[in-house]
């Protein structure tokens, strides 16, 4: 009787160290335990800096698209989707392609009307019924077009971690983020982000878990 007892305590044991270990692994995974960060220097890569200063701000367009993205982020944005008759969201909400839309914002690029002047150029390339201004530049859906049409297309192998540079446009099927200045031990950099109500913050170790990349872009 005993042997059996001492056995099943063994068992419990051992299943809760495995349980424990997976809650571990989740929470890590999904980044609310924090990630170290690490930066250029540490992998002896060099910052990309554009040629282009879009708003002449004396700023080029890579940092200012950073810069913004930050900015944005700082607000602390709550998910959200919503329809704006001012077509940028005026109030506390937001969604993915917000921080993309308020990043190329500060370097000078107005999405709202840059995808919509696309759109009724080339409406083919959209397959959109009811064009509207207002919502057209916040679907990821619309976004993928644009980019794909008008930014500098680059690789999607994360393991090139050289080609990933702060400021740069990643996108998945139904999301996107901005590439951020901070690197995580394998030199794969973080994703600023806006996903859910649920993320652990709006700057994530996620890129080589988020799922397929189908888009990666640099505006030119």
């Amino acid at each position: 009787m005993g042997r059996v007892r001492t056995r099943a305590k063994i068992i419990v044991s051992f299943v809760a160290v495995i349980v424990l270990l997976i809650g571990l692994f989740i929470i890590y995974r999904y980044n609310y335990i924090p990630h170290r960060k690490y930066s250029n220097s540490d992998f002896g890569i060099t910052p990309y800096v554009s040629s282009f200063d879009k708003d002449s701000d004396g700023i080029d367009d890579q940092t200012d698209i950073l810069i913004g993205v930050r900015a944005y982020l700082d607000s602390k944005p709550k998910y959200k989707s919503k329809y704006y008759t001012t077509g940028y969201p005026d109030d506390e909400y937001g969604v993915c392609t917000d921080v993309v839309v308020n990043g190329l914002l500060e370097a000078g690029y107005d999405l709202r009307e840059l995808v919509d002047a696309d759109i009724k150029q080339y409406p083919d390339d959209y397959h959109i019924e009811s064009p509207d201004k207002n919502i057209d530049f916040r679907r990821v859906v619309n976004l993928k077009v644009y980019f794909r049409k008008n930014a500098i297309s680059l690789t999607t192998d994360i393991t090139k971690i050289e080609e990933w540079q702060a400021g740069d446009i990643v996108v998945w099927e139904h999301h996107v983020g901005i590439i951020s200045d901070n690197r995580n031990a394998q030199g794969i950099p973080f994703v600023l982000h806006n996903a859910s109500v649920f993320q652990a913050d709006y700057e994530e170790d996620i890129l080589s878990m988020w799922g397929k990349i189908i888009g990666h872009y640099r505006i030119s």
